[in-house]
């Protein structure tokens, strides 16, 4: 039978492993645990000839409210005054739905706008020349 590796956890630049398996393993990441931000998961798996290989996984923690903002993008260059609509919202209890507040509301596309008035334009073209055709 062959030796099995041993593998370690960690988060972001910690020095102590917050699990130490041997392969393989199924694991859960309790991420309430973290703050929200960027995080870096760190495996380490060390073999049973001392050889040890590393990988590095990036990951995003977010189990605060998500919050959305409509109005300006990240790294804009902007003046004047700025009409935003920002909504946040958490996931609430997982076993209801609370639908107040679970959707973020959008202002209409201006392209929706431009095929809703080439339509009717187009509409009042047909019907200009339907009653024309009748006269």
């Amino acid at each position: 039978m062959e030796p099995k590796s041993t593998v370690f956890i960690f988060i972001d630049n910690e020095t102590k492993p917050i699990a130490e398996f041997k392969a393989p393993v199924n694991f859960e990441l309790d991420t309430t645990k973290l703050v929200d931000g960027q995080h870096t998961l760190k495996i380490v798996s060390k073999g049973s000839d001392g050889i040890e290989g590393v990988r590095l996984v990036p990951f995003e923690v977010r189990n605060g409210p998500a919050i959305s903002i409509e109005g300006i993008r990240e790294n804009a260059v902007v003046d004047g005054i700025l009409p935003l609509m920002i909504n946040a919202y958490s996931k609430g209890n997982s076993k209801e739905f609370n639908i107040i507040g679970s959707e973020t509301p959008h202002s209409i596309p201006s392209w929706v706008w431009i095929l809703i008035i080439g339509f009717f334009g187009w509409a009042m073209y047909y019907l200009f020349t339907y009653i024309h055709l009748k006269q």
